[in-house]
This record gives structure tokens, C-alpha cells and sequence, in this order.
């Protein structure tokens, strides 16, 4: 409460009639604060698990006797570089994340105002720069998974590597965070509907002290689909990550592929060049 005090100033003033009137008016400094710590704090837990399975996946590809099971030296490895050695990365590529989104949720909190056209503006440039960035990061954290890169350096290199191997429009064809975006919604939409079930089915009595009873139905429903759609995204961006790191290897060692995994590099070179048979793989 103490926190929310500062971010929300309450004020009385005195209206026409003699009446006493609260307003409230939003601390913008404390407020942007407020979203920068939530929007860190998630950024920082995504993208360490992004790097720790970016490095389970490279492991298991250029030595896969080191990454057989779930306490394999090569996950615990990764684990403990994306906590030490590169978890300096991580919060800086995260912090410059952190940063425009708290910039976007701040002009969407200010749309009331006299000036709308021009949050508008700045919330379309935030949101532009925020793909952007985001974009740069998942192909980033991979290198820095995969070789302990520093973030810009990361960057710098597993783009080189893109261009260098002609597969610039190949990743920008990447559609895999949308189909699972999708799953996850279906996922949400499921729980949800549990919820409403559970919501309008539930025994007399459980919700008599609620505070509405009467949407008790649509509360249910709500923190369903919040709960499937969160738990979704993790486990999905979990798949995403190693999807993302089975791309920069496949450009980085295909030799090493077909030498520790012939029947799947089989497979995928079939694939591949059925999809794409001037990529040069």
C-alpha cells in the first residue's frame, strides 16, 4: 500500500457546490519505476532461460555424451554460465527491453490526456523499437548460450553469420513464435472456459462473501485464461528457444550435425532444401 500511495496521489479539492471532491493523479517518475521492476524482473527470468536452453541445445549438438538427460553436465553447465558469466549479458539485453516497455505501458497510462495524438505517436515508435529490439535479442541470447559471447559481440556474430550464409530472408520468414503465440491463446481460451465452468457449477456457499457475487462466472474465466496463458508461454518460448538454437547451429555446424546425428541431419537437410533448395546448406 505504502508503494501504491506514492505512485497514486490522492488529493481533495473543493467543487462548485462546497463539496469535497478526491481526486486522484498518477506519480509518472513512480509509476514508470513500477513497470521497470515487473517488466525487468520478467525479462531477466525469460531471457536466462533462453540462454540455459540455447546452451543445453549447442551441447547436445557439438557433444551429445554431455547432454543425455535432464542433470546432465551440459544442462547444469549452461545453467550455472546463464547465472554467472553471462548473466551480465542478460540483464543488460534485458534492462534496454525493460526500458521501452515501461516507456509504451506509460504512454498507454497517459491516453486520457490533452495531448492523445502525440502518446499516440510516441506509443507506436515504442512499440516499433520494442520488436525491434526484442528481435535482435532471441537470435543474440542464442550466441551468448552457445559460445558465453557479450551481448553486442553475440549480436554482432550470429547476424555475420546470417549474412554470410544468404539466410537473412529465411529468418525474417520465421514464424514460429506466432504459431506458438496461437497455442498458447487456444490454451488460455481452454482454461478459461474450465474457469467459467467451475465458476457457474461451483457448490453453494463457496462465494457468498465475494464482493460480486453475480460475475463470479466471468472472474473465474478471467484468471483461467491468465493462469493458461503464462503457464503456456513458458513452456512454449521453452520449445521456441531450442527451435531458435537448432537454426544458428544448423548454419554454424552442419558437419558437426551429420556427424553426431546422421539419421536427423538427414532428415533435416531433406527438409530443408525442399523448403528452401537455394540456401546453399
Amino acid at each position: 500500500m505504502g508503494v501504491w500511495e506514492k505512485v497514486i496521489e490522492t488529493e481533495t479539492v473543493t467543487g462548485g457546490q462546497g463539496q469535497e471532491i478526491q481526486q486522484s493523479n498518477a506519480n509518472y517518475g513512480y509509476l514508470f519505476l513500477l513497470f521497470l521492476s515487473y517488466f525487468f524482473t520478467h525479462q531477466v527470468i525469460q531471457n536466462t532461460m533462453h540462454v540455459t536452453v540455447a546452451g543445453t541445445v549447442g551441447t547436445w549438438w557439438f557433444s551429445p555424451d554431455d547432454a543425455t538427460s535432464c542433470c546432465s553436465s551440459g544442462m547444469m553447465g549452461s545453467l550455472f554460465r546463464a547465472l554467472t558469466t553471462s548473466f551480465g549479458s542478460i540483464c543488460f539485453g534485458s534492462l534496454l527491453v525493460a526500458i521501452l516497455q515501461s516507456l509504451k505501458a506509460l504512454a498507454q497510462s497517459a491516453r486520457n490526456n490533452d495531448n492523445g495524438i502525440l502518446i499516440c505517436i510516441a506509443e507506436c515508435i515504442l512499440g516499433c523499437l520494442e520488436s525491434i529490439l526484442e528481435y535482435f535479442n532471441k537470435w543474440a541470447f542464442v550466441y551468448v548460450g552457445l559460445y558465453g559471447y557479450s551481448y553486442l559481440e553475440a549480436g554482432k556474430n550470429v547476424f555475420t553469420l546470417f549474412k554470410n550464409r544468404g539466410w537473412e530472408a529465411i529468418i525474417a520468414d520465421d514464424l514460429i513464435g506466432n504459431v506458438f503465440f496461437f497455442l498458447s491463446l487456444c490454451v488460455g481460451l481452454v482454461c478459461a472456459a474450465i474457469g467459467l465452468a467451475f465458476g457457474e457449477n461451483s457448490p453453494e456457499g463457496w462465494f457468498d462473501d465475494s464482493p460480486n457475487p453475480g460475475s463470479i462466472g466471468a472472474t473465474c474465466a478471467g484468471l483461467g485464461f491468465v493462469a493458461g496463458l503464462v503457464l503456456a508461454s513458458i513452456l512454449m518460448s521453452t520449445i521456441a528457444s531450442a527451435v531458435n538454437t537448432v537454426i544458428v547451429c544448423f548454419a554454424e555446424g552442419p558437419a558437426e550435425f551429420e556427424a553426431n546425428h546422421p539419421d536427423l541431419s538427414r532428415k533435416m537437410r531433406e527438409t530443408w532444401l525442399e523448403f528452401f533448395p537455394d540456401c546453399g546448406c
